[in-house]
């Protein structure tokens, strides 16, 4: 990109069309007390070459992603991401186009929008999805709202401890403004106990939320839940992780009635935590609650293909005070990324990747519980995620010093379950080897790489 620097002549029309005398007067405003009043301390000037010589070697003292080795999970995930992907994603017309308002935005992105909507409904099993909402925690509460909103219950949310802890914060910062309680259940066994959250359920009650496989990677009992949540008259929200998908039942199969999930497993690098992708989808009777937008498609004047965002009086601008929502865009581009990545794997490839994180987060458990310092922390099924337990409780230290040796080798549970502070996180993807895992379990069982 060009550099452009303003010469004393440009500065001094600028400050001319300002009507300040000088750069000091632009800035008189500013109490003295706020103002540096010491030089800066930089070194000397440097010619272009030094300075670009200067610059690589302070780039270099940062380590690259790609030179660790990543079993970091908790919404999180270091999947394999095809160089489709980056090619389509990249094109001027997807890249730069901002998320659209008007239905007569362009065609291709309402395009790009409807086959994202029509992957997520056949991935999910449900009826309709929106164009995406910003991460897997606002989704949560919007189908939270949504459920309070249907079923005109405004007494309380039942959520299992298994849940992700940052969604339970998002949700608690939400009803606490709206004046709902949110109920926790305890999961001391990794997943929820059915007849403690059937205590829990009660008339006042406007949904219940799960997550399946839950934060810990284990399995939930998602239908006797969907169960117990309907006979009282509530609605089921399920969290779930997309690429488990291509193994486990859907969340429409298993008697949700609103699906969300966090989809940067789904074609989107890490990105040091974002941006990413909210998944919304829901069944048919719920859509004019749905919030964001919904591209549909429909015919023009001559009867050719065509598509543009529909039921916007549901949108926040036109309904103001009465909107159930206030989410007026939507991540549009790591919509597209997600929509290129389903494509590009189709059913087969998403069960493939699905039966290799299954497989290979299976080896790594039997392989750092061969010996005596660590237990995996509960004994249910798991996906791709497992919590293991240090018997010498000096999880910190143990993942310092993996890290120190190039391996991101978990989590630490302790800052969100106290219970778990001898324990940490582990996730492992299609994109982790044998030598991967077994050098990560040499790391943490003898502090040696192999």
């Amino acid at each position: 990109m060009s550099y452009l620097f303003n010469t004393p002549e440009d500065r001094q029309q600028m400050l001319d069309a300002i009507g300040a005398a000088s750069i000091d007067e632009l800035f008189a405003c500013v109490p003295p007390e706020m103002r540096l009043a010491r030089p800066l301390d930089l070194p000397p000037a440097m010619g272009e070459i030094e300075l670009t010589r200067h610059m690589a070697a302070l780039a270099a003292k940062n380590r690259s992603a790609d030179d660790l080795v990543c079993f970091l999970g908790g919404g999180s995930y270091d999947h394999f991401v095809p160089a489709v992907v980056d090619a389509l994603a990249s094109r001027g017309e997807i890249f730069t186009s901002y998320t659209p308002y008007q239905p007569e935005v362009s065609q291709g992105n309402l395009q790009a929008m409807f086959e994202y909507q029509s992957m997520v409904c056949q991935l999910t099993g449900m009826d309709v999805s929106n164009a995406s909402l910003y991460d897997g925690g606002s989704a949560a509460v919007e189908a939270v709202l949504m459920c309070s909103s249907a079923t005109r219950r405004e007494g309380k949310v039942v959520v299992p401890a298994s849940v992700h802890p940052e969604y339970r914060q998002i949700l608690a910062t939400y009803l606490t403004s709206l004046g709902m309680e949110l109920v926790t259940v305890q999961t001391p066994g990794g997943v929820v106990d059915v007849a403690a959250l059937a205590k829990a359920v009660d008339s006042q009650t406007a949904c219940v939320l799960i997550q399946h496989p839950n934060f810990f990677g284990c399995i939930e009992h998602v239908e006797a839940i969907a169960k117990i949540a309907h006979d009282a008259g509530a609605l089921l929200v399920q969290a779930f992780d997309p690429v488990s998908l291509g193994l486990l039942k859907r969340p429409g199969d298993l008697g949700a009635d609103i699906a969300v999930a966090e989809g940067q497993s789904l074609g989107t690098p890490m990105l040091f935590g974002g941006p990413y992708l909210g998944i919304m989808a829901c069944r048919e009777q719920f859509v004019r609650r749905l919030p964001g937008r919904i591209a549909g498609q429909t015919v023009d004047r001559r009867g050719r293909r065509c598509w543009v965002l529909t039921l916007q009086t549901r949108e926040q601008h036109i309904r103001r005070d009465k909107a159930t929502s206030n989410i007026c865009t939507n991540q549009g581009l790591i919509a597209v990324r997600a929509a290129i990545y389903l494509a590009t794997l189709g059913p087969q490839g998403l069960r493939e990747t699905a039966q290799q994180c299954l497989q290979k987060s299976r080896y790594a458990l039997d392989s750092i519980t061969k010996g005596e310092r660590f237990e995996a922390a509960f004994a249910q099924p798991t996906f791709k995620e497992f919590v293991v337990r240090d018997r010498e409780n000096r999880v910190e230290e143990l993942l310092s010093d993996a890290c120190a040796q190039g391996i991101l080798a978990g989590v630490p549970l302790g800052r969100w379950y106290p219970d778990l502070h001898d324990a940490f996180l582990v996730a492992v993807t299609e994109k982790r080897t044998r030598s991967e895992i077994d050098s990560w379990a040499s790391v943490l069982t003898s502090g040696q790489g192999t």
